[in-house]
């Protein structure tokens, strides 16, 4: 064999034999610049100081590197609320690369509650054109409004402690079947919700609050998503999930109106699952 072509067969054989290590070094770089971007905007002087309060129990760094949300990805977040708590981090983390879908409340509700805190979300985006002005805004209202983003098109939807109020209203199989059809095939639903014991039958209702893990992962299923991985980032060991006014007795509602606040405040908020699902 000429020199020269067993040279070039070496070399060949040495680049496939590196070429692990070099996706690997690319993956780990761009993971590392994710964090750094997140970290920046978590710190951003555009965020509610009463929602960054909630960082250290919420731990929206880890849970959002947790569910792969990347700066390039179409993102659906369901119902971000007056507040916006996770809409501060996402819009700017996919403003100059990706697309970002807040999935909002109903524009034409007579609910008090819908009015008040529609008024917030519009005025909070408003405020701040400089890190909201490329968000596309949707209604969701299942099982009626459910035109979340365009069939297909988004690498991902994410949804933040808002299960139990479709288990609550019969809506959570439109609600999952919406979230199925916004999706890529290939695409991702993130979840985070109040968790229930398991020793307890699930309230139909979901009257607490809390909805049992094993109940949501087969509301997915059924919706045709398939389970992918769990993670313990948002359990919190302390809640013993059995008080009268159920999660909202924890902060940051603390609704007991029994006099213990300091009580559930030592207790911390609730404990969550944190879900990853696909798209087949």
């Amino acid at each position: 064999m000429p020199i020269k072509t067993l040279k070039t067969l070496l070399n060949s054989a040495l680049l496939v034999s590196l070429l692990p290590f070099v996706l690997t070094s690319t993956t780990l770089q761009a993971h590392e610049h994710q964090e750094r971007l997140l970290n920046q905007i978590l710190n951003g002087d555009h965020r509610d100081p009463s929602n960054k309060a909630r960082d250290a129990a919420r731990h929206p760094l880890q849970t959002l590197m947790f569910f792969g949300v990347e700066p390039d990805m179409t993102v659906v977040e369901i119902s971000p609320g007056g507040k916006g708590w996770y809409m501060e981090l996402l819009a700017p983390y996919l403003r100059e690369q990706g697309k970002y879908y807040a999935a909002s409340f109903d524009q034409h509700s007579k609910a008090g509650y819908v009015i008040r805190n529609l008024a917030a979300f519009n005025k909070k985006i408003q405020a701040r054109p400089d890190i909201y002005d490329r968000i596309t805004v949707t209604e969701f209202a299942p099982p009626k409004k459910v035109d979340i983003a365009p069939a297909g098109s988004a690498d991902m939807v994410l949804t933040f402690r808002n299960v139990h109020n479709w288990v609550s209203d019969g809506s959570a199989d439109a609600a999952f079947a919406a979230f199925y059809n916004a999706l890529k095939p290939g695409g991702v639903l993130g979840l985070v919700e109040h968790r229930a014991s398991n020793e307890q039958p699930q309230d139909p209702k979901a009257k607490s609050g809390y909805v049992r893990e094993d109940y949501v992962i087969a509301l997915a299923q059924k919706a045709g998503f398939k389970f992918v991985k769990q993670s313990e980032i948002n359990a919190n060991p302390n809640d013993t999930k059995d008080y009268q006014k159920g999660v909202w007795s924890l902060p940051p509602s603390l609704r007991a109106g029994d006099g213990n606040n300091q009580k559930y405040l030592k207790i911390g908020e609730s404990d969550r699952m944190t879900l990853l699902f696909e798209k087949p």
